[in-house]
């Protein structure tokens, strides 16, 4: 099924094949462990690449409104009945502009308004800052950390190399409720009351991951 969803300066859709180079130009060398299995080597596998993601209703290209070209992805996976995995991936030369936090807050409420969606989490790696800071700015929690949970590459002598992992997740009911704060804050500068035990507990989390990473990384929960 055809999707498009359009933001200030993004235009969100189904992969086509003209978005092969532009696919290739950042995930021929990915930039975090997560996506080394998606590396792509040639331009003709970049273009096998967006056929088997235009074929996906949940992998999307998200491209800059005006040239229709493409900076990024988005893509999600469900879990029955209304959960949704998702995740982003940005070439670094569009990064520093805000496109993923616009594509990503646009992508998560398509899936809770379109998709059904009650709950929607993200794994992102311990050393994967950046995506960290996208979550908090998309409201979402930070549910824990799990040890040695992944192993995308190996070590130099051949064993795996496991990856710690942050869950960040959110619900439609605090999601709804965050965009109401957002909307009557933008107006009035006024918070709405239901909305203060939510952004404490955000802000809780987010001063937490500041306290581990900068004093001490032994303290990861």
């Amino acid at each position: 099924m055809e999707t498009s969803i359009k933001t200030e300066r993004l235009y969100i859709r189904n992969f086509e094949i003209k978005d092969a180079e532009g696919l290739f130009a950042y995930l021929s060398q990915p930039r975090v462990n997560c996506f080394m299995d998606e590396q792509l080597r040639t331009l003709e596998e970049a273009v096998a690449d967006v056929e088997r993601r235009g074929d996906d209703d949940l992998q999307y290209a998200v491209c800059l409104k005006k040239e229709d070209s493409i900076i990024g992805n988005v893509f999600a996976m469900k879990e029955e009945p209304d959960t949704y995995s998702v995740g982003w991936h940005f070439n670094e030369q569009y990064q520093g502009k805000g496109y993923a936090s616009e594509a990503a807050r646009a992508f998560l409420d398509f899936l809770f308004t379109n998709k059904g969606a009650r709950r929607i989490y993200a794994y992102v790696e311990e050393n994967n800052i950046r995506s960290q800071k996208l979550c908090e700015r998309l409201d979402m929690r930070n549910e824990g950390l799990f040890i040695d949970f992944i192993s995308f590459i190996k070590n130099s002598d051949g064993t795996p190399k496991y990856e710690n992992t942050f869950i960040y997740a959110i619900l439609k009911k605090d999601w709804e409720l965050c965009g109401m704060f957002n909307v009557q804050f933008s107006k009035h500068g006024e918070v709405p009351s239901e909305a203060h035990t939510l952004l404490d507990t955000i802000n809780t989390n987010k001063t937490r991951r500041d306290y581990e990473h900068r004093d001490n990384p032994y303290a990861k929960l």
